[in-house]
């Protein structure tokens, strides 16, 4: 009988083709159909029962032939609406959209350990739970599968993000905050327009707006410990109609990351009395709606000192890299919040750097060798920790 690592390498052409098949099909968050659709019909050739779950997602569930505890994998589906500027084989064919994150990727890797555990099912002693889940880009996705009751019974998760700023045959899996709370800022000032000669007849809310821009950047910089991170972007000012009309509002948008519920409220408690100070200073007014997005990425100590101890067997303790925390948030935090978990970046960047996009560029693309190490990492994790409880 094969060994794991046999069967994984069997499985190496399966996931790249699936992989490129997923690329040349992207589809963004919520209309992931095609891509849902190519994952059941493959789980039903592997004869592993699955379920619809968030619309387009799918769990699918393998049984082990001895009793245990119950584990998930989780890949993410979706793409983004980029337009491609790779010139490969497998190009997106969908004008304005392509997978410029990697969750192509996921999902064949998901698949491929789907058909790696499935011929070791006997041997399981539990069971294992894959979670293919839509809309992670719009960071809605995963907690409409909770409440859809993907976790039910699970004790643990991984998920894998490959991750081009690592070089393929690295991971890096760390304990802790991993990735930020992503939290959503609309600001509105509303002063009095008038013509613009004459601004001492008017509030203008471009003086407003740019005044809190500026000085809202005193948050980041006095009301927050120098080892403390977090960040305050405003992203989008919108105002005005004409070069010499004082408008009556201006409109900001932006986003609020940090790595606790503590700073996240107190940075947003800050961030509104900034906005309506300044907006009193100037005699105008200001309305500040601060919507909460996804929590920050935390991984538990236990679980990633099992997947670390298997990455180490994949991938050697020299390829183990220590890496900073990103300010990019995961809608996996979702998952984290609920049952102890981990999530694993795995590189998948070029050895010429010069090749490595960064994510969410038109031009991103990963080394495809990368895709073994992660469905290694899905199986090995799955099994490691099913025999450890």
């Amino acid at each position: 009988m094969k060994t794991v690592n046999e069967v994984l390498e069997d499985q190496t052409q399966y996931v790249i083709n699936m992989r490129r098949a997923f690329h040349k099909n992207p589809e963004v968050s919520w209309q992931e159909y095609h891509t849902s659709k190519r994952i059941k019909e493959e789980l039903d050739i592997m004869g592993i029962p699955w379920r619809a779950c968030a619309e387009t997602g799918v769990v699918a569930t393998i049984v082990g032939g001895l009793p245990g505890g119950v584990v998930a994998l989780r890949a993410d589906m979706d793409a983004l609406p980029i337009n491609e500027k790779n010139e490969v084989i497998y190009k997106s064919e969908k004008q304005g959209v392509m997978h410029a994150c990697g969750h192509d990727g996921h999902s064949a890797m998901l698949l491929g350990a789907a058909k790696t555990l499935e011929s070791f099912k006997a041997e399981i002693p539990g069971t294992v739970k894959l979670l293919f889940q839509p809309a992670e880009e719009v960071v809605e996705g995963a907690k409409r599968m909770i409440d859809e009751n993907a976790l039910e019974e699970v004790e643990a998760i991984l998920g894998i993000h490959l991750w081009n700023d690592l070089e393929t045959g690295k991971m890096n899996i760390q304990s802790g905050p991993r990735m930020a709370s992503g939290d959503y800022v609309v600001i509105d000032f509303i002063g009095k327009g008038g013509h613009g000669s004459m601004p001492d007849q008017t509030v203008d809310p471009i003086v407003v707006a740019s005044a809190f821009v500026m000085n809202s950047q005193t948050i980041l910089s006095r009301e927050k410990s120098p080892m403390e991170s977090a960040v305050f972007t405003i992203g989008e000012l919108k105002s005005g109609t004409r070069f010499n009309i004082i408008s009556e509002s201006a409109h900001l948008e932006g986003t609020l990351r940090c790595y606790g519920e503590e700073a996240r409220d107190r940075f947003a408690d800050a961030i509104k009395r900034h906005a309506y100070e300044t907006a009193k200073a100037f005699r105008a007014e200001a309305t500040v709606t601060i919507h909460k997005g996804t929590p920050a990425t935390i991984n538990e100590p236990k679980i990633s000192q099992i997947a670390a101890k298997v990455a180490e067997r994949i991938v050697g303790s020299e390829n183990m890299i220590s890496q900073e925390k990103t300010t990019g948030s995961e809608d996996m935090a979702y998952y984290l919040q609920k049952i102890p978990g981990v999530m694993a970046f795995v590189g998948s960047g070029h050895k010429d750097k010069a090749l490595s996009f960064p994510h969410h560029h038109p031009k991103f693309d990963i080394n495809e060798e990368s895709l073994k190490y992660g469905t290694a990492l899905y199986v090995q994790f799955a099994l490691d920790y099913l025999n450890q409880i």
